[in-house]
């Protein structure tokens, strides 16, 4: 029997076999190319799978707006969070290494998206909730912490807010007047305000204001606390116009 030639097989097939299982490691670990749209702070860098399951993931909740976050400005998004809230969707903003995690762990998968269908349902509800003040609220966004908690922020444009109640107030006095001037007469004077008032919405542009919460329920209140704060401040900005003119008129 030639030993050499049975030692010189079984070398070979060892050999065949590491660079098997290293090919099939380099597979598993290698970077693909993202797709287009997708949202990314810092340099995340995702395997092949992990990249494969987010793409799931973003299509599985499409009506949500992800932003990938790389390992090291997971602490500064978290800080700033609401800096990279854009549009009326619910932002979500997850961090690559979850992501890898999510890709491996089924169980650690299922816990997350739970938490994301549940998301969908609350952001539903939040608009219901909100009724009238959904209209000054920019956006509603979430993200995670290292224990897997989330937390919740919104956008408030408090200048849409004071704009809204002016526009009410406005429309209560044209009621107002209808019942003591002729229609003609009244549809002149609504125009005029409405040309006078053509400038204003732009007022205060960016005059917004970021609320945190831990819950759906906190980040409702202090949705509308925020409003009815930026409107008393605009009624209150108002009545001292008045007492100016009165005072004026008085002298």
């Amino acid at each position: 029997m030639d030993t050499n030639a049975i030692t010189n097989a079984y070398t070979a097939q060892a050999q065949s076999a590491a660079e098997s299982a290293s090919a099939s490691k380099a597979k598993n670990t290698s970077k693909v190319a993202k797709p287009a749209g997708q949202k990314e702070v810092g340099k995340p860098q995702l395997s092949e799978k992990a990249q494969k399951y987010y793409n799931q993931l973003r299509k599985k909740f499409s009506h949500m707006d992800f932003i990938l976050v790389s390992s090291d400005k997971k602490e500064e998004v978290q800080a700033n969070a609401s800096k990279y809230a854009g549009n009326s969707s619910l932002v979500v903003l997850i961090d690559e290494d979850k992501i890898e995690k999510m890709a491996e762990d089924e169980a650690y998968r299922e816990k997350y998206e739970g938490i994301l269908r549940g998301a969908a349902t609350q952001m539903n509800q939040m608009k219901q909730s909100l009724g009238k003040n959904a209209d000054s609220v920019k956006t509603i966004g979430m993200s995670f912490d290292e224990k897997g908690t989330a937390s919740f922020f919104a956008v408030v444009d408090k200048s849409l807010a004071s704009q809204k109640k002016r526009i009410e107030k406005k429309a209560e006095q044209r009621a107002e007047e209808k019942k003591k001037a002729q229609r003609k007469a009244e549809q002149k004077r609504a125009e005029e305000r409405r040309q006078e008032g053509a400038g204003k919405p732009g007022e205060g542009s960016g005059d917004t204001v970021t609320v945190t919460a831990s819950s759906w329920d906190e980040l409702l209140k202090k949705i509308n606390d925020t409003i009815a704060m930026a409107r008393a401040d605009s009624i209150r900005s108002e009545r001292e116009t008045w007492v100016g003119q009165r005072f004026d008129s008085a002298i």
